[in-house]
């Protein structure tokens, strides 16, 4: 069986190679230590994982150097996102410059963290999203059910990007169902896909996190096992250090934690979507 994680930051501290600095909006917190990709290259080997999907931190600046070194390095383990400034207005010259010298194959954009705004159909942003467009970037969405529409708009404009929302959308376990509708709404376009991450981050409840298992379903009914993908977060011992899941123990929550999926559900959210999408 193919296992992909689509979703591991890793990161150095090595200024001014690898600088370490905020990407949004009040961000406050940083790292007291690196989370490398040599860790995580050997977290996976240890537990059977083929490939994993590398994206840029909140807290390694817009410089997206170390993600694309680690994936020069280990081009048969790793592709890399990065993050590009929505707010710059140089961002369509720099997301060439990361997938056309760099060997990135998309990017991440953090809409949750422009409430106030709809920062991603900005005008400005016009040029970056025909340049991304022309190089097909596949591309992620930190995002809650209220930035959806942005995401509507972009789907259904670029029907042959592939667009993933990030973190099952974040729903809030404490609020009435109909509030995650417009992330599940986004399933009419057959270029959108789910990760099912972070769910114990959204729970309450010790593992396997029954109370998510609500809106998993939602998200399965919805999207489909075709378009839902596995990812987990950190490297290695930042997992035990920040109290998180192991490696082992997300993949045992896939494997054998939702009721509802089956063998064929379980292969295809562990890996085969992400064959589909990143030609792995």
């Amino acid at each position: 069986m193919l296992i992909v994680d689509t979703h591991v930051h890793v990161w150095e501290i090595d200024p001014p190679r690898y600088p370490i600095g905020p990407t949004a909006p009040g961000w406050k917190t940083m790292p007291d230590e690196p989370g490398t990709a040599d860790e995580l290259l050997n977290e996976m080997n240890i537990n059977g994982v083929d490939f994993s999907v590398l994206v840029q931190t909140s807290w390694s600046t817009w410089n997206n150097g170390y993600i694309a070194d680690s994936v020069e390095r280990f081009p048969d383990r790793f592709v890399g996102h990065g993050l590009i400034d929505p707010l710059d207005k140089n961002n369509a010259e720099k997301a060439v410059y990361w997938m056309q010298d760099r060997g990135l194959v998309g990017f991440r954009f953090h809409p949750m963290y422009y409430p106030e705004e709809d920062v991603l159909l900005n005008e400005s942003n016009g040029p970056l999203w025909e340049e991304l467009s022309k190089k097909e970037a596949i591309v992620q969405f930190h995002m809650r059910a209220g930035d959806a529409v942005q995401i509507d708009v972009l789907a259904k404009k670029f029907a042959h990007m592939n667009f993933l929302v990030d973190h099952m959308g974040y729903p809030d376990i404490s609020k009435k169902n109909d509030l995650f509708t417009p992330v599940l709404d986004l399933a009419k376009y057959d270029n959108v896909f789910v990760k099912i991450s972070d769910v114990a981050g959204r729970s309450n409840d010790i593992f396997p996190h029954i109370d998510v298992h609500p809106y998993i379903r939602l998200l399965y009914d919805a999207f489909g096992s075709s378009r839902l993908l596995w990812g987990t977060g950190y490297p290695g011992h930042h997992r035990t250090k920040n109290n998180w899941h192991t490696l082992a123990d997300e993949l045992r929550l896939i494997r054998e934690g939702i009721p509802f999926l089956s063998e064929l559900d379980i292969e295809q959210i562990l890996g085969n979507t992400a064959k589909n999408i990143w030609g792995i």
